[in-house]
């Protein structure tokens, strides 16, 4: 499980705050994979950052009871001389988790589909297939503007909108304020 309770969190871009979440409250239950969608530059990099824990909230409480992956998609730090092994184990260490947590199976996985993938299409092509058979079984949190990627991944969905949170039991709801509001 994955909880936020009251988070908020914002920056600064030199010229005025750009808040991500306002006091947002949500739950993520084991088996209830939940997608996110929101338009590019609104957060969703943000919130899967605090939902790893590589990003800590302004105020409110997150909460893990789950084990829960490091962002899928992110590359920075890979490097192509080693192995996937190597690369996790280095990546963890970098920042400040412990790579035998890090490497362990995930029961939440956070998935950032703006994250910029590898080029490397073997790399691609064997991780994706690890993760399609971890996904069977897995909960899956997933963030997007696109409702189409998430509907391979999710029946329930929140749109992120302006620091707010707007949750909806189904995506065809979801959809139909983020289309409307689009």
């Amino acid at each position: 499980m994955i909880e936020f309770q009251g988070v908020s969190k914002s920056f600064w871009t030199g010229k005025q705050r750009k808040v991500i979440l306002d006091r947002a409250s949500f739950r993520v239950d084991l088996g209830n994979s939940m997608g996110i969608l929101a338009e590019n530059g609104a957060g969703k990099t943000t919130i899967i950052n605090m939902m790893a824990g590589l990003e800590k909230p302004d105020e409110g409480v997150i909460r893990k009871t789950s084990r829960v992956s490091f962002p899928l998609g992110f590359m920075g730090g890979v490097s192509s001389r080693h192995s996937a092994h190597e690369n996790c184990r280095s990546i963890a260490r970098l920042y400040g988790l412990d790579p035998d947590y890090v490497e362990s199976f995930c029961d939440i996985y956070l998935i950032d589909e703006g994250m910029p993938a590898t080029a490397d299409v073997e790399f691609n092509r064997k991780a994706g297939n690890i993760l399609k058979e971890r996904l069977k079984t897995a909960t899956v949190v997933i963030v997007s503007h696109s409702p189409a990627t998430l509907q391979k991944f999710c029946r329930s969905a929140a749109v992120l909108r302006h620091g707010k949170l707007y949750q909806f039991e189904t995506l065809e709801e979801a959809k139909r304020l983020y289309d409307y509001q689009a």
